[in-house]
């Protein structure tokens, strides 16, 4: 473990006596992340213990506890009791990170229409950036995705789960990329894309063309990262994208036109 020294205290803002005691444990936790950061300290490698904290800090064992329970709450430390035990530093999780963005988004209109404009500028931006390090490892696993749903469907749920099992193949795209932050954001859209109530709706219909249209630009896909050409592997995404976003939108409608006519005749 890296030597501790002493964490600075958070400043007080100019805010009323009752807001900042309300306030406290959170600025405390922000005063313990800076520290982390200025200490270099990585996953794995402890807090000072609770008595410490609250001497370097001149704070109660309460707010100790309450801006531990902050960092635990964001996923950045987990708590160990008995002998060894403590605070550590953890990595947050990719979908830890992910389900706490998806809550802010979840009283907010996203469409499809929303999704797809970001991922049309973003995936083959991604791909062309993939492509001339990519490995055959990686390539593999791309193919092994694909092996999912090749093969026709042979029922709704079967096409269903084909159509996810598709969208895990761009999740693992992202996975690859050297950028973390374009990586994380074309993951994230996948994701939201998979819970939308409407898209799960529409992948519960049968539609052959988008799947031989998905399947066929991934294979396209996989070539031209083969052969590591950045440029074609954006091309091919750029369509790929462009594709779905159609098809994806014209089933929107179609689904939606079914909602309006039961309702219609209710």
């Amino acid at each position: 473990m890296k030597s501790l020294a002493t964490i600075p205290s958070p400043k007080r803002p100019r805010t009323a006596s009752g807001a900042w005691k309300r306030n406290r444990p959170q600025a405390v936790a922000e005063a313990i992340k800076d520290w982390i950061t200025d200490r270099g300290l990585v996953p794995g490698d402890r807090l000072p213990q609770e008595h410490q904290l609250m001497a370097n800090l001149d704070i109660s064992k309460g707010t100790a506890r309450e801006a531990l329970r902050v960092l635990e709450t964001q996923g950045l430390i987990r708590t160990r009791t008995g002998p060894g035990g403590g605070a550590f530093i953890t990595a947050v999780p990719e979908d830890h990170a992910g389900a706490l963005l998806a809550n802010h988004f979840f009283f907010k209109d996203i469409s499809i229409a929303d999704i797809y404009e970001l991922r049309i500028s973003l995936e083959p931006q991604l791909v062309a950036e993939l492509a001339p390090n990519v490995t055959d490892a990686q390539i593999e696993a791309l193919r092994k995705c694909m092996s999912a749903y090749t093969a026709p469907p042979t029922s709704i749920e079967e096409e269903r789960k084909q159509r996810v099992a598709e969208l895990e193949f761009h999740e693992v795209l992202a996975n690859f990329s050297s950028n973390p932050l374009l990586g994380f954001t074309c993951g994230f859209l996948v994701r939201l894309l998979k819970d939308l109530t409407v898209c799960k709706k529409i992948y519960e219909q049968p539609n052959p063309e988008l799947r031989e249209r998905g399947v066929s630009y991934q294979q396209q896909l996989i070539e031209a990262l083969s052969c590591r050409e950045a440029e074609t592997a954006r091309a091919v995404m750029q369509a790929h994208m462009y594709a779905a976003q159609r098809m994806m939108l014209a089933q929107e409608a179609q689904v939606t036109k079914g909602f309006l006519s039961i309702a219609e005749g209710q």
